[in-house]
């Protein structure tokens, strides 16, 4: 990742409608939610939540795809893996126990991750 595609991951969630929208993407896993879903989760106006959401899959933290007359929004845990790696990529400067705190929180929050061997 490019330290100008790390900025642009990082403003897109510099917001809390947009974070709270990611976050909920997030609990929903791959097979994602309709828009009208995210609005109700977040208790948002259509229009609003329509924003947020074309600004995090333009940032490349979410997708989307048509399913009928549905639009699905989902995370890109891909992106998301990259950019946390990216932002500890020289954490350590070769002491593993420096970002011991960083490695137990991705850990604990892997259970939370369906479908990527951790508990759904």
């Amino acid at each position: 990742m490019e330290s100008s595609d790390a900025v642009t991951a990082l403003s897109a969630l510099a917001h809390p409608g947009r974070l709270a929208a990611f976050r909920r993407l997030v609990q929903a896993g791959p097979e994602g939610l309709p828009a009208g879903e995210v609005a109700r989760a977040l208790g948002a106006p259509a229009n609003t939540t329509s924003t947020l959401l074309a600004t995090l899959t333009q940032a490349g933290l979410a997708r989307s795809r048509r399913e009928g007359r549905s639009i699905l929004y989902s995370a890109d845990t891909g992106r998301v893996g990259a950019l946390v790696a990216y932002l500890v990529a020289d954490c350590c400067e070769g002491a593993p126990e420096a970002c011991a705190p960083v490695a137990e929180a991705l850990a604990r929050s892997a259970c939370a991750c369906p479908g990527e061997g951790g508990r759904a």
